[in-house]
């Protein structure tokens, strides 16, 4: 059986998840793996049959998406050779993980795939959504990358094709600790401005990811270092809760390792805001803005010694195995 895993390559959460879904998926047969988009920090540890440049929006350093750096990144007529160009017809099975070439690709070639995704999760009408009008927003879930069968993941089940979040075995198979520091992932704030911010509770340590950081460096209570997948898990191990952004991986992981986690979604960025709601369901706090007026709610979160229980047993396997002999052509 040969497959084709695509995988969207803005922000670290789906490549995160390929990660655990790639070895599992070559049990049954020759795995190709594409990737498209320019904001991952981390690339996947197989190698890649396709790279393309896709569609992405570009993080910020102010807690938004960058307009015009997007704009200027967007490159349409390549985006549409891309579709055309890629060869589908030899594939018995297509799992599509929010990436846009690979999807429209399949439409234009009336073939079958499969969105296994968070996103997915947000073509139930169960899924949480915030207050307010975002009709033309809900048209990026349903047309950004388009499938014929769809299999979704989310803080909790929502409804009966949605599954609790993929947790990654190196994530499992931490030694869970706490040493009181706070671990920081807010990839749509520059390092300075969290530095600037933070410095104002210097009780707690905080220790930084940052996408915008080109080195290390220490700023009295606050230590800042690049992405790095390894130290990132290993400090969310030992914190004492993990501050970040609006996505659904990172928090997930934390929750699933008995941390409190505190939110801050992007401004303007639908989905976030959407994964915002659903952690308040969860009775996680969400901060809506970043800057002086977020002190008190932040020293407030800090001091709660925990945050609300999740069960995530390990049913990635067994999702796979259902997903391959459900949808595969030479099942």
């Amino acid at each position: 059986m040969r497959i084709l895993f695509a995988v969207q390559g803005t922000g670290n959460g789906h490549i995160s998840r390929a990660r655990e879904i790639v070895p599992l998926l070559k049990q049954y047969g020759t795995v190709d793996m594409l990737i498209s988009g320019t904001q991952a920090d981390v690339l996947p540890e197989e190698p890649l049959q396709y790279r393309f440049h896709g569609f992405s929006f570009v993080f910020g350093k102010k807690g938004g998406v960058d307009h015009w750096k997007t704009y200027k990144c967007m490159n349409l007529p390549r985006l549409w050779r891309d579709i055309k160009s890629l060869p589908l017809k030899n594939y018995d099975l297509i799992i599509n993980d929010f990436e846009p070439v690979t999807a429209w690709a399949c439409r234009f070639q009336g073939r079958p795939s499969v969105a296994l995704s968070h996103q997915a999760a947000f073509l139930s009408k169960k899924t949480p959504r915030p207050i307010g009008t975002y009709h033309w927003q809900e048209c990026l879930f349903s047309h950004y990358a388009p499938a014929t069968h769809k299999v979704g993941f989310h803080f909790d089940k929502y409804d009966n094709f949605i599954h609790t979040p993929v947790i990654r075995s190196e994530i499992r198979n931490q030694d869970v600790k706490n040493f009181g520091h706070i671990t920081v992932y807010l990839p749509a704030y520059h390092d300075k401005y969290l530095v600037n911010l933070l410095k104002r509770i210097p009780e707690y340590r905080w220790e930084i990811f940052s996408k915008h950081a080109k080195s290390c460096y220490t700023d009295k209570n606050i230590s800042v270092r690049p992405i790095n997948n390894e130290l990132y898990n290993k400090s969310v191990a030992s914190s004492a809760g993990l501050l970040t952004g609006g996505g659904f991986e990172s928090p997930a992981e934390a929750l699933f390792l008995g941390k409190k986690v505190m939110v801050v979604p992007m401004r303007n960025q639908y989905e976030q805001l959407c994964n915002a709601e659903a952690a308040r369901h969860l009775g996680i706090p969400v901060l809506n803005c970043f800057n002086d007026s977020a002190i008190p709610k932040l020293k407030e979160w800090l001091s709660v010694s925990s945050g609300p229980q999740v069960h995530y047993p390990d049913e990635t396997a067994s999702i796979v195995d259902s997903l391959v002999k459900k949808y595969s052509s030479k099942s």
